[in-house]
This record gives structure tokens, C-alpha cells and sequence, in this order.
């Protein structure tokens, strides 16, 4: 039988088994060096799916890719399906893994109370005229992942949607957050509403895994933190 005929293209694969579908599903991990590249090709040949192009050019270097990394343009070029536009795609994309690898990771700052969360907030808090609500996503060394806004509001108050706060908190995989909002009246001690909402924020992650860490207020002159005055439960 003519295989040509036969061979099924990777849209008429299972939706987990398409490298994109698959990244999307089950993270980049899961994905084979083989199907990265076919993303980067997007198509294959006349007699090749992108993956099946992509094992070819692994098994011309040795299915090493610092070799594939070393080629060329008109290298990559001499492989059928593969026109200047994908050639140029690997290379660029392998160069930038190149150039990750030499500058390493990113020395992230490590929050070790509330002083150092206040002085991650206070730029963002001071002197505001209505209420934000922030969330700092931190990793299993208290680290910080990131922080970002969930609610903005009046003179008065803010609201903040828990469900934000965590769906933030999964996305970036964190293990603690702290999260923080400040007052405009300038006035720290927290009020009903906001002991409430911190009771709920720390059973939800608690829920989830998640460790809450602390809930800081910032006003004009300072600070409260739920933490270090022990109203975190």
C-alpha cells in the first residue's frame, strides 16, 4: 500500500497525542525532544507528520540536540519539508535554551517576615487615595514567584475574590502566599470585615494546600501584619 496514502496526519491524531494539545494538557515535560521540535516546524512533508520530520533530523545527529544546535541554516535546509523559515525557528529557539542555560536562574528574593513583604508593598501602597488588594506568590523557600493585583476599589474598602487569589496562586504552582492590602484613612488595625476575609482566605488554602502566610495592612505610617500579632486563625 502506498504510504503516502496511509500516513495520517497529526490532526487526525488524538487530541492528547498532538505535541500542542498535549503541552496544553500535560505540561511541557511530557512532551519528547522530538515533539518540541515539531512545534517549532508546525508542518511536516509530503511522506512526514512534523514529529515524524522532527525524529529524522534526531537521529541524523545521534538524537543529541546540542548537535542540532550547532548546525546551520542550509544544514537544516537539506532535510525535505524544511524551508528557510523552519530552519531558522529551531536554530533561534535552540539558541535561546543555549543562552539560558549559561545565565542561570534568577536569584529571587527571599521573604523572611513581614518586614520584607512590607517593603515588597510599600512602593505599590503608599499614598494611595482607594484600596488595592495584592497577592505575593512565594515557592517552598519562600521565595517570590510574583505578586499581583486581585481587586481595586473606593476610599473605603476593596473587594477581593478569593477564587482570584488562588487560581493565581495554582497557575504559578506557589506554596505559600501572602497576601496584603492597605488603608487610605491611614489607619492599620483591621477591621471586621477584614479579619473575615482573612479567616477565609487561610481555610481556603488550607484547603488547597496552600500555605497563607500572612494578611499585612499598610496605612501611612507602618503597617499590621495578622502574623506577628497572631490573628492569622
Amino acid at each position: 500500500m502506498n504510504p503516502i496514502q496511509t500516513k495520517l496526519s497529526i490532526k487526525s491524531w488524538a487530541e492528547v497525542d498532538r505535541p500542542r494539545e498535549k503541552m496544553r494538557i500535560h505540561g511541557r515535560q511530557s512532551l519528547s525532544d522530538a515533539e518540541l521540535i515539531a512545534i517549532l516546524l508546525g508542518s511536516g512533508n509530503k511522506t512526514q507528520s512534523a514529529v515524524e520530520l522532527a525524529q529524522h533530523i534526531l537521529y541524523a545527529n545521534d538524537n543529541n540536540i546540542s548537535e542540532i544546535g550547532r548546525k546551520s541554516i542550509p544544514d537544516l535546509m537539506k532535510f525535505p519539508g524544511i524551508g528557510e523559515a523552519k530552519a531558522v525557528s529551531v536554530i533561534a529557539a535552540l539558541e535561546l535554551g543555549r543562552r539560558r542555560q549559561s545565565i542561570g536562574p534568577l536569584d529571587r528574593i527571599k521573604v523572611r517576615g513581614s518586614k520584607d513583604a512590607f517593603k515588597i508593598f510599600s512602593p505599590l501602597l503608599n499614598d494611595l487615595p482607594y484600596e488595592e488588594f495584592w497577592v505575593l506568590l512565594l515557592n517552598q523557600n519562600n521565595k517570590v514567584i510574583s505578586k499581583h493585583l486581585i481587586g481595586r476599589g473606593g476610599i473605603s474598602g476593596t473587594s477581593a475574590d478569593i477564587r482570584l487569589i488562588f487560581k493565581s496562586a495554582l497557575e504559578h504552582c506557589a506554596t505559600g502566599i501572602i497576601v496584603c492590602h492597605n488603608h487610605p484613612s491611614g489607619n492599620v488595625n483591621p477591621s471586621r470585615q477584614d479579619k473575615q476575609l482573612t479567616h477565609r482566605i487561610v481555610e481556603s488554602g488550607e484547603i488547597l494546600t496552600i500555605s497563607v502566610l500572612d494578611h499585612i495592612i499598610i496605612g501611612d505610617k507602618g503597617y499590621f501584619s495578622f502574623a506577628d500579632t497572631g490573628n492569622l486563625k
